[in-house]
């Protein structure tokens, strides 16, 4: 029988020992839940086994706190101490911390709460308390919370652990700080091993008590020890260090004015005041926000539409002095140059022969605001009063296009790389303008005076969006004519329906001046008016110096450039390329075939000889049946020398 119960015996030991375990290997996590306690000598470890949490006796001491520990020093180091400024807890079995109320709170051996997290929170049982890797005591409203509730490095005791910092509230007076330990057996916050001066004054006192209100009498007592009836009291002048084995050890009072200790109920009544007094402020300046609002005199631009601001018309005569400076004019109306507020610069055009009403010219304004892009001129807001109405862009510091393409001296002539980037850089503000707005955009005159640059000489396409928006099928006529004479396609004065090809036209005669450096039309020497778009051509198939680089260009590339004008310049509108299309020629996706004289080009030209325009003499093809696209080629670029 005896024998029967001894495998029973060991049985109910190895299940015995086997929850044992396993309740010592739930607290070996780095978890307290809500329906778990830490007591005794469980402790909860960080993930990566840095730090512990649980209690520990400092020294040879016989009190005991709740405290954070490096988890692979072999002698226990103390790092963090929560129960530090209060009494310690004497029977650590007894004792527990646990969470509650969503809390985590010291209990000592009378059930008594001494430490909490004290926050103002729910009392959810997901709230958790977990140790992190770090160093970090958190308190959060489940594992998988982001936000913490409360977390022990916003409370340092005598170590700054890795993410904590030291810092002071000033509303609040609350302050992060490290404060040394009392000595190595008790964690009570102290400046250990100091001692008066010599010139200390002595008494004998009845109690400690005593010893302070004799302090506080006395105008010059800056602090005062005292120990066993003998009160010393003196400054803080000349304080001396001690070993750490001194004799005689005494605790020394700090006096501090009344005003340096926090006040509840100060804070409350400062709190209030503050608040109260922000929504008087708030309130009054609402009131008078809509006062000026309604009399229509704010001063200060306002948004609409994102970004696009509103100015008033006293707000721009003064950023332009009166428009006093000038930088051009066009046919919308003249452009001046002024400064915000904020020393930004800035580009005010006067709109003229504007009779649009109030809400459709905000409207086609709203619409040309949303519109961005590298190489479009930004619109940064606008001015209505009345009949004056006003557009506001960002500045361009090198001007238009037309200042740096005629110039006498060789010296000021732009090199062959920015011409070319020029030149593709406009193609791509206009392929965004016909192509990715919600809206077809028609530009209408494009011109060198309507492509401005930046201080990197980026161009950026301006005055888009003043004429007409045009609906995608392209089937409405403009019935005024815009636009500038040199520029006009064809189909401007044969009354047909103006599609984005008539910007295609315009912008290949551009191409031909950003070629050249010349106007399109031109004086030579004996008294004759040249037409550059066929003279150009002539010249650079001959040799001529026509780009006055002072240097190398690479034929290809002007080879490509003259043809794609030439296309773009055809009098059918369904030969001419869209600007897309010409953008991909221009980087060297699509090569080209060479492109027919374009009638309204040839007549133009006095001897038949000087139209030369890229045509093989052997060529006798017909302009009808040409095609500007080829396919892709992959010849290497050769160069040409230009002289001076």
């Amino acid at each position: 029988m005896e024998k029967m119960n001894i495998p029973w015996l060991i049985l109910s030991l190895q299940i015995f020992i086997f929850f044992s375990l396993n309740r010592q290997l739930a607290f070996g996590a780095d978890t307290i839940s809500a329906n778990q306690s830490l007591s005794g000598t469980q402790t909860i470890v960080s993930s990566g086994g840095h730090f512990v949490l649980g209690f520990f006796k400092p020294g040879n001491s016989s009190n005991y706190y709740i405290g954070m520990w490096y988890g692979k020093v072999n002698q226990q180091t103390a790092v963090w101490v929560a129960n530090r400024e209060i009494p310690p807890v004497h029977d650590i079995h007894s004792s527990e911390l646990k969470i509650s109320n969503g809390n985590l709170v010291l209990f000592n051996e009378s059930q008594v709460p001494i430490w909490s997290t004290n926050i103002s929170s729910s009392s959810s049982n997901s709230v958790v308390a977990v140790l992190e890797d770090g160093g970090n005591l958190v308190l959060k409203d489940g594992p998988k919370s982001s936000t913490p509730l409360w977390q022990s490095l916003d409370h340092p005791t005598q170590t700054w652990l890795p993410g904590g910092k030291l810092s002071l509230n000033r509303r609040t007076n609350q302050s992060q700080q490290l404060t040394s330990w009392k000595n190595s057996e008790d964690p009570a916050p102290e400046i250990p091993n100091i001692k008066l001066p010599q010139h200390e004054q002595s008494m004998t006192v009845g109690s400690i008590s005593e010893c302070e209100s004799t302090c506080l009498k006395n105008c010059s007592c800056n602090a005062y020890a005292y120990d066993s009836g003998d009160c010393k009291m003196g400054d803080v002048l000349d304080l001396k260090l001690l070993t750490e084995d001194s004799s005689n050890r005494r605790t020394i009072y700090i006096r501090l004015a009344a005003s340096e200790f926090s006040s509840s109920s100060n804070k409350s009544g400062i709190i209030i005041g503050a608040v109260a007094g922000t929504v008087s402020v708030v309130l009054c300046l609402v009131v008078y926000a809509m006062l000026r609002w309604r009399r229509g005199t704010m001063r200060n631009p306002k948004a609409v539409e994102g970004s696009l601001l509103a100015f008033g018309y006293r707000d721009l005569q003064i950023a332009t002095k009166n428009f006093s400076e000038k930088l051009g004019g066009g046919g919308f109306g003249s452009v001046f140059k002024g400064m915000l507020a904020d020393s930004s610069v800035i580009a005010v055009k006067q709109l003229e022969r504007i009779n649009q009403g109030e809400k459709q010219f905000r409207t086609e304004v709203s619409t040309i605001g949303t519109i961005q892009h590298v190489n479009l001129v930004r619109l940064r807001g606008f001015c209505s009063d009345g009949a004056r109405k006003l557009l506001v862009y960002d500045y361009m510091p090198k001007g238009s296009l037309d200042a740096h393409l005629v110039h006498e001296s060789n010296s000021d002539a732009l090199d062959w790389k920015t011409r070319y980037q020029i030149a593709l850089g406009t193609a791509r503000g206009l392929v965004y303008l016909h192509e990715k707005c919600r809206d077809c955009i028609i530009h209408c005159d494009i011109k060198p005076e309507n492509i401005l640059l930046d201080a990197e000489f980026c161009p950026k396409v301006a005055d888009f969006g003043l004429a007409k928006l045009v609906g995608r099928d392209f089937s409405r006529v403009l019935t005024t004519m815009r636009g500038t004479r040199g520029y006009l396609a064809p189909e401007w004065i044969s009354g047909v329906a103006i599609t984005p090809k008539a910007d295609v036209y315009s912008y290949g005669m551009m191409l031909f001046e950003i070629v050249s450096g010349r106007r399109n039309s031109q004086q030579s020497e004996d008294g004759k008016v040249r037409f550059i778009p066929t003279w150009a051509a002539s010249l650079i198939t001959e040799g001529g110096d026509v780009l006055r680089l002072n240097g190398v260009a690479p034929v290809e590339e002007i080879s490509r450039l003259c043809k794609v004008a030439c296309w773009c310049t055809q009098d059918a509108e369904t030969q001419r390329p869209s600007m897309g299309q010409v953008v991909q020629m221009l980087e060297g996706v699509l090569d080209l075939h060479l492109p027919p004289v374009p009638r309204s080009l040839q007549v133009l030209v006095d001897e038949q000889e000087h139209v030369l325009l890229l045509s093989e003499s052997s060529s006798a093809e017909s302009s009808q049946s040409r095609s500007y696209i080829s396919t892709p080629s992959h010849a290497k670029s050769s160069t040409s020398s230009t002289t001076s």
